[in-house]
């Protein structure tokens, strides 16, 4: 898809329909994942009177955001007889599955080595078959599509979408039917799936915020390239920010919506991770714990008084590695 045809999107229209889709469709099958919100100083911030909201979204079917994207790219397509099939650090991947269990259709996910065996677990108790090889999810991705010419089934991209991107959107809408406008979201960036759903839905009403680890700077490279471009990836939560290249919906998005883009150290994530589990009791993926470490580590300094969401976007980690 040419970044001229993205441009015409009107992603709130998409996202509004994609909505409607889910709820008619699919009635019962996404939750509407809770909206907490906190003063900034029970989050350990000195935050100058700021309010946090965390959105919960880690409690979503699927034990991530991605269940909006994935359900809506298979309402939206016919199905053939062979199912659906997509590439994913774990992720992606369960949120297909469980799109796929729930409509009663086949489903193929792919896996880089990187992926966590919780993930591998959770795809096969959802009746997926499960194939993992390649050292990234690039790798996966590459196999995937390989394997999708030979079946003809159905591709759900973890990312770079349209019908994913939408579904995606429906989480800004619902934290906006929930508590009204926020000042800023703060969220995780991969592909960019997330951000390009939410930054189409704000637009300019709301300052959405791109978070990356420093050994996975995908959105923060390509602005310094100018044009998306691949980058090495690594680090704590490569398993679900593993992608090496920013997809080309969310680089068009995010260049006009999206003004700031920061990193953070593995450390300030892991440590973050483990602050939601130890005082809030919030057992998540790295990959979630971005927005709360960059407000931690004064990445993201809020304004007096400012309303900030933090998108807490996954849960699907082995509970061990919290201890």
């Amino acid at each position: 898809m040419s970044a001229a045809t993205i441009a015409t999107i009107d992603w709130r229209h998409d996202i509004e329909a994609a909505a409607q889709r889910l709820h008619a469709r699919v009635p019962g099958f996404l939750r509407e994942t809770p909206l907490w919100k906190l003063r900034g100083e029970a989050l350990g911030l000195k935050a100058r009177g700021a309010e946090v909201w965390l959105k919960l979204e880690h409690l979503q079917i699927s034990g991530s955001f991605k269940a909006r994207g994935m359900m809506n790219r298979l309402l939206a397509n016919d199905i053939p007889a062979s199912g659906a099939i997509v590439a994913s650090g774990g992720n992606a991947g369960i949120a297909t599955a469980a799109a796929a269990q729930a409509l009663g259709v086949p489903c193929e996910v792919f896996l880089p080595v990187v992926s966590s065996e919780a993930k591998r677990a959770r795809l096969r108790a959802l009746g997926a078959q499960v194939v993992v090889g390649g050292e990234v999810y690039g790798d996966a991705l590459a196999a995937c599509l390989e394997r999708q010419r030979e079946t003809g089934a159905l591709l759900t991209h973890a990312y770079d979408q349209p019908e994913v991107v939408a579904g995606a959107g429906t989480l800004g809408r619902e934290i906006e039917q929930q508590g009204g406008m926020p000042d800023a979201v703060l969220v995780s960036v991969g592909g960019g799936g997330l951000i390009a759903g939410l930054a189409g839905w704000f637009e300019a009403r709301s300052r959405v915020v791109a978070l990356e680890p420093e050994r996975a700077p995908t959105l923060f490279n390509a602005r310094a390239a100018g044009e998306p471009i691949d980058v090495d990836v690594g680090g704590v939560a490569a398993d679900s920010l593993g992608a090496r290249r920013i997809g080309a919906i969310s680089w068009e998005i995010t260049q006009r919506h999206v003004r700031d883009a920061l990193l953070l150290s593995d450390e300030a994530i892991r440590s973050a991770q483990l602050w939601l589990w130890r005082e809030l009791k919030l057992a998540v993926e790295p990959a979630a714990a971005l927005p709360l470490a960059a407000l931690q580590s004064a990445a993201y300094v809020p304004r007096e008084g400012e309303k900030i969401c933090l998108i807490v976007c996954g849960a699907n980690v082995d509970p061990a590695t919290l201890a």
